[in-house]
């Protein structure tokens, strides 16, 4: 695992954002709206975009939720046949030994897959995947 320990974005670094740094935005964390102003391109995981809907509260707050990718013109990356098969690879290799949950692993595996640096929170998460590019963010 390669780890870039940032709050900023010295370099234009293509990334998917983890699911942790959109609610840090959403709870009004002007670090996190940073990194989503500077990044050239933004990605996410579908598992991620079904995790923040998962959260929203009501109506209004999907709304939001899915008015703020569109307008900061996040592409979500799909489920694919590569992604599904890295990611039960993860389950079988780290599931038990260091706790890793299906939704990291498919989050893990779609950065990997798309050759894309996750930006997250919580690199713990993420840290027995040596394959994976990490860019920690520290809220």
């Amino acid at each position: 695992m390669s780890v870039n320990m940032s709050a900023g974005c010295e370099r234009a670094v293509t990334m998917q954002f983890d699911t942790d740094v959109l609610i840090w935005i959403f709870r009004g964390h002007g670090g996190a709206a940073r990194l989503i102003e500077n990044a050239p391109d933004r990605y996410i995981s579908v598992i991620s975009y079904m995790e923040l809907l998962q959260g929203a509260r009501d109506k209004k707050e999907s709304r939001i939720i899915k008015s703020f990718l569109s307008d900061f013109n996040f592409q979500t990356l799909p489920l694919t046949e590569n992604i599904g098969h890295r990611a039960l690879i993860y389950i079988e290799e780290y599931g038990l030994k260091a706790g890793m949950c299906v939704a990291d692993a498919i989050v893990a595996a779609t950065a990997v897959e798309n050759h894309l640096t996750l930006l997250t929170a919580n690199r713990k998460h993420y840290r027995a995947i040596a394959d994976l590019n990490i860019n920690a963010f520290r809220p």
